[in-house]
């Protein structure tokens, strides 16, 4: 009876000892993994960090919201945020640091599309990933970029239309002079040719500069109904400023949204428009929590905005990609990404596999007081992108393109 006591009581220990082992075996195995290193690159300097510092936040909200339920694979995400200076050549440069230096799974970043066709070579030459949030020109596909803003006809192509039949037919084009509003001019000026309609103007200030007197003294000689504005980065600032208010002359924007309407101030943008996919006025439960927890991090005062919103909802897409790999080695991740759909703040979104862009809702607002924006039309459901808008082959785009780039 003694003997099967102490061997009663030796199995005990040896149990407790066992599960200890396993417990002790477990907190190593969730403590000591590595985390999963994440880039983020944006300009915190420089003309684009007006727009683009928030988009930091944005992310680093998503990745909190990933870390707060567990992680990935068992670990966490370490972000590695860099400034690209508001300068391309940066972001190559930073871009290859983060690839090669600081070894990171993912990068998500860029603004102007002259700093993510800088990054584009570097994302091919390691065959990497990159998450690109912004509503750009299309015209481009890249096997190593997941396009989470708009395509052309998400936001360029249904916009101009809307516009020419509701505000007016006397067109202004005004931008930044770089990629994106050279290239989304050529679209509008193919639209409005079908239509048989001339620009009346067009005119493009230096990215970054405040020098708009030219520009406005064009404009109000020529008195158009409807600018359509690509200008980028705080030269939006100095536009609005300088621009008369006149309800007769209705400015429509591709570049500006909530954050910039706070900055420059919603007394100087009120009644004109923007077009985009998502609007922090969206009355959904999925934005409505968005909206709540975005404000409870960063202040009640903060405003959203379309690339915050698709800057967030790239985390969260490249996190189920992850998942469904279960790896982070990017040349998987990217496989897998093409069967990855998700409810979204902004509505539904699904990855195109052909293309590697969103399907998407198209939304077009009207600025209010409050600097928030009353959505005036939207598409009702998403749209599938087409990057080279149909009305030319791809190929015909490109020669156009490379015309208008040639000095």
């Amino acid at each position: 009876m003694q003997l099967f006591c102490i061997l009663i009581r030796y199995m005990s220990l040896k149990l407790l000892a066992i599960s200890v082992l396993i417990w002790l075996l477990s907190a190593c195995n969730y403590s000591e993994l590595p985390p999963i290193k994440v880039g983020i690159l944006h300009s915190l300097t420089g003309t684009m960090a007006i727009s683009e510092r928030a988009l930091v936040d944005a992310l680093m909200l998503a990745i909190e919201e990933v870390n707060s339920a567990g992680g990935v694979l068992g670990r966490k995400l370490q972000p590695i945020v860099v400034d690209g200076e508001s300068n391309w050549d940066q972001f190559a440069v930073r871009a290859e640091d983060l690839i090669t230096q600081q070894q990171v799974s993912v990068i998500f970043g860029c603004w102007t599309s002259a700093c993510r066709k800088a990054v584009k070579p570097v994302m091919e030459k390691y065959d990497h990933l990159l998450f690109y949030p912004l509503q750009y020109e299309g015209m481009e596909q890249s096997p190593n970029i997941v396009y989470t803003g708009a395509a052309p006809n998400q936001q360029i192509i249904p916009s101009v239309h809307w516009a020419l039949e509701n505000i007016g037919k006397d067109v202004y084009l005004v931008g930044s002079d770089y990629v994106f509003p050279r290239t989304a001019n050529l679209i509008i000026k193919d639209l409005l040719e079908n239509r048989n309609i001339k620009p009346v103007g067009e005119m493009y200030l230096p990215l970054g500069s405040s020098d708009v007197g030219p520009v406005i003294d064009d404009i109000l000689l020529k008195k158009p109904s409807l600018i359509i504005n690509t200008i980028n980065g705080d030269s939006n600032t100095a536009f609005f400023k300088a621009l008369p208010k006149d309800k007769n002359m209705v400015v429509l924007s591709y570049s500006l949204a909530e954050a910039e309407v706070e900055s420059i101030g919603a007394h100087l943008l009120q009644g004109h428009y923007a077009a985009w996919n998502y609007f922090q006025s969206i009355k959904s439960p999925e934005n409505i929590k968005f909206v709540k927890n975005f404000k409870n991090k960063f202040g009640q005062h903060r405003v959203l905005d379309d690339p915050m919103e698709a800057a967030y909802s790239g985390v969260h897409l490249w996190v189920q990609a992850v998942k469904s790999a279960g790896t982070v080695v990017p040349r998987q991740v990217i496989t897998a990404l093409g069967y990855q759909s998700m409810q979204a703040p902004h509505g539904v979104i699904s990855i195109d596999k052909q293309s590697q862009h969103l399907w998407k809702t198209v939304r077009i607002g009207q600025v209010m007081s409050n600097g928030q924006f009353e959505i005036v039309w939207s598409s009702g459901t998403s749209v599938r992108p087409a990057p080279f808008p149909s009305s030319h082959s791809k190929q015909e785009w490109l020669n156009r393109i490379e015309a208008i780039q040639s000095p």
